[in-house]
């Protein structure tokens, strides 16, 4: 049955009054008997009672499980904090140990102080050039630094070699190793002379030895000084036992793992030849230039 539109009105209208008026009269009845009213009070305790029971235990559990996510809200975020401040810790951490290797390798750099030495600059190794044919390394450090051809390059251990190519800002070290290397030495332990022939290999050779030279394994080998190009006296490696006719030396620096070396100017005359390191690829042929042909 549908209430039409007036009586709906008239319902509305009726219903604040109504409940003003029920309001005023349990006042009325709790003033005038107040027995009634706890009779009242407690017969709707005990009817909502089971009621309430069973809207308590879901309502519990309700807070229960707000209380969990709002714990869960708070370790993710306080997860979030902590992975940020490990990544920042892992940054400095990496800048330390960069920066305890660094010192580390200035540190060795002063093993070993260079003699009548004109100058002394501490270069990074910045790239490896190692391979099947060729064995030097390109350092930090070129012409505007100070650095020419024919310069040593030693680390705190011995001679790594010397600088063959400069650029302005970079220099290349041809090591010890290289096909293109020859350093004249001498055996500490007998005086005799010989040249240190890189090969490409790990070790280089000890080639054109006198007939009586006796190479022992544990024998010093130091520069001699000949030629111009290296003082004497700057350590080399040591002498390995000969294999097949062939005496060997173990280089004192650790080639394969430079990270620092120090350039040292000895105001030597001897240089490298021009051909010392060999071109990645064919050169192009070159027309004649006017210096050229003059020369």
């Amino acid at each position: 049955m549908r209430i039409s539109a007036p009586v709906r009105a008239a319902a509305q209208r009726l219903t604040l009054p109504t409940l003003v008026f029920a309001a005023g009269m349990l006042t009325v009845l709790g003033k005038a008997d107040i027995l009634l009213i706890d009779r009242l009070r407690g017969v709707v305790a005990d009817a909502a009672a089971p009621v309430l029971q069973l809207l308590a235990e879901p309502m519990a559990g309700a807070a229960g499980i707000v209380d969990k996510v709002t714990d869960i809200v708070a370790v993710y975020r306080q997860n979030e904090l902590l992975r940020v401040e490990n990544r920042r810790l892992l940054q400095w951490q990496e800048v330390a140990l960069r920066l305890a290797a660094e010192n580390k390798s200035l540190r060795d750099l002063e093993k070993l102080v260079p003699d009548k030495a004109v100058s002394i600059l501490a270069a990074r190794v910045i790239a490896d050039s190692g391979g099947a044919y060729l064995r030097n390394v390109l350092v930090n450090a070129g012409a505007r630094d100070g650095v020419a051809r024919g310069q040593a390059a030693l680390t705190g251990e011995g001679l790594v070699g010397r600088i063959a190519e400069v650029g302005q800002r970079t220099a290349r070290v041809l090591l010890l190793t290289d096909l293109n290397s020859h350093i004249p030495v001498t055996i500490e332990r007998t005086g005799q002379r010989a040249l240190l022939d890189g090969d490409n290999s790990d070790r280089p050779r000890l080639v054109f030895l006198e007939p009586k030279a006796a190479v022992v394994a544990g024998d010093r080998i130091l520069t001699s000084g000949s030629g111009g190009a290296f003082p004497p006296g700057l350590p080399v490696g040591v002498a390995l036992a000969a294999t097949n006719g062939v005496s060997r030396v173990e280089p004192y620096a650790e080639l394969s793992r430079l990270e620092m070396v120090r350039i040292v100017d000895y105001g030597m005359t001897g240089v490298l030849p021009q051909n010392a390191v060999p071109p990645s690829r064919p050169p192009r042929p070159a027309k004649p230039r006017v210096a050229d042909v003059q020369q």
